[in-house]
């Protein structure tokens, strides 16, 4: 008689689970990387499914709460800061390299008059989006102390006449959101991406909303 030495052979169970191997579990696992991930978010639904209409309501006051609260801080920091806008992100290369595009701009106005050379933040009529330049040149009346601002980005030729309103050739301090105090590089690229594409900023949004909803408090 002849004898065979055993093997470990994954078999096929075709009659009652046609696409399903039975083999080692790691090898399987292997073959699905993201079941964890599949798992929490199953996990999440379920608990949505069990979660009753009071415990929603709580999770949406929760929600609603925090919400508060980032504008309530965003509140104070205005008054502080005396800026309209004290956070700011850059969108170009035009301040290069002393700013990139993504760096987080942190403003403060102040009483304080602008001074020549330093970094400021400005709106131009006609236009929604701030800039962030330098101020190249900066006239100051003696007698009412009014000053006249004109601005250029380092990585620029030309100054921003070119960019004011037509007829304008000087910055007033109406112009003016706050000069930059400070600054976080980077950290604003999520922000430029979600501008960049609206559908992630909602798809966000309501992903974190639905997490909000669904966690339960421990007691």
């Amino acid at each position: 008689s002849l004898s065979f030495p055993k093997r470990n052979v994954a078999v096929a169970n075709f009659k009652d689970h046609p696409h399903q191997v039975v083999g080692d579990k790691d090898e399987a696992e292997a073959h699905f990387p993201h079941r964890g991930d599949m798992e929490s978010l199953k996990a999440h639904y379920e608990s949505f499914k069990n979660t009753n209409f009071r415990q929603m309501l709580l999770q949406v006051v929760n929600l609603g709460l925090v919400a508060t609260s980032a504008l309530a801080i965003w509140k104070a920091m205005m008054l502080v800061t005396l800026c309209e806008s004290p956070v700011v992100v850059v969108l170009s290369g035009s301040m290069e390299p002393g700013f990139y595009r993504g760096d987080i701009l942190f403003l403060n106005m102040g009483k304080r008059k602008v001074d020549n050379g330093e970094i400021v933040v400005f709106n131009i009529d006609g236009r929604d989006i701030p800039i962030v330049h330098r101020s190249l040149r900066v006239h100051t009346e003696r007698s009412t102390g009014n000053q006249e601002i004109l601005t250029k980005g380092d990585n620029n030729y030309a100054n921003d006449r070119g960019l004011y309103k037509p007829g304008q050739d000087w910055l007033q301090k109406k112009h003016l959101i706050g000069r930059v105090v400070g600054y976080c590089p980077y950290v604003g690229m999520l922000t430029i991406i979600m501008n960049d594409y609206p559908f992630l900023k909602y798809m966000l949004i309501g992903i974190l909303g639905f997490f909000v909803v669904t966690s339960k408090d421990e007691m």
